[in-house]
């Protein structure tokens, strides 16, 4: 299951997610990696939930409660959500789920998300599966894809490339010093990346 750390730092749901314990796998990749299609696969063959952090912003944002419009108005302005409402969100979902397996997928952004997370849940990842994909093959992929995002264009993707680079790729870099990456070569069909994916989940089933 999951590992603790230090317990006395962790306030709130905190200590429920510690005794709760779940087994959680931060899920990151640039644009266009193919996260999204893998994470169905994986909650398809091996049961575990998916949560997104940008799903369920956008979700608390549709209820409009006080904390929903306080995420919207910060998303419209371009800044960044604070980490705390992002992980009660996170915890609140893991809490409401009865299962003890979770995806979460784009999470964590950044260094200060990483110590923020682990700080107020007291949980620390499995490990990170990290979908390595070249910037020309994500770039090819999102111009290409149908889903009618406004954010799939040539400037905006790369500003996003520019941001997981500065960001997320810290992250990764932590964890894998710890020996907690799983790295995956997503440059390939979407049906060769799962089977080295399920070489990853197969012996913790």
């Amino acid at each position: 299951m999951g590992t603790n750390v230090d317990a006395a730092t962790t306030e709130g749901t905190g200590s429920a997610l510690i005794e709760k314990n779940p087994k959680i796998v931060f899920v990151l990749g640039g644009p266009g990696s193919g996260k999204g299609t893998q994470c169905a696969n994986i909650v398809e063959h091996f049961g575990y939930t998916h949560l997104s952090a940008g799903d369920l912003l956008r979700a608390e944002v549709q209820t409009g409660s006080e904390n929903g419009t306080m995420i919207e108005k910060m998303m419209s302005e371009g800044v960044i959500v604070p980490s705390e409402v992002t992980i009660k969100l996170l915890e609140k979902a893991i809490m409401g789920n009865e299962n003890d397996k979770f995806l979460i997928d784009g999470f964590p952004r950044n260094d200060e998300n990483r110590v923020a997370f682990e700080s107020l849940t007291g949980i620390e990842p499995e490990f990170i599966l990290f979908f390595d994909c070249s910037e020309d093959e994500m770039e090819k992929r999102l111009l290409t894809r149908n889903q009618g995002r406004k954010d799939d264009n040539i400037d905006t993707i790369r500003k996003r490339f520019k941001v997981f680079a500065e960001s997320s790729l810290n992250v990764i870099n932590y964890y894998n010093s710890k020996g907690k990456v799983k790295k995956i070569d997503a440059s390939k069909p979407a049906e060769e990346v799962f089977e080295a994916v399920k070489a990853v989940f197969a012996p913790l089933s």
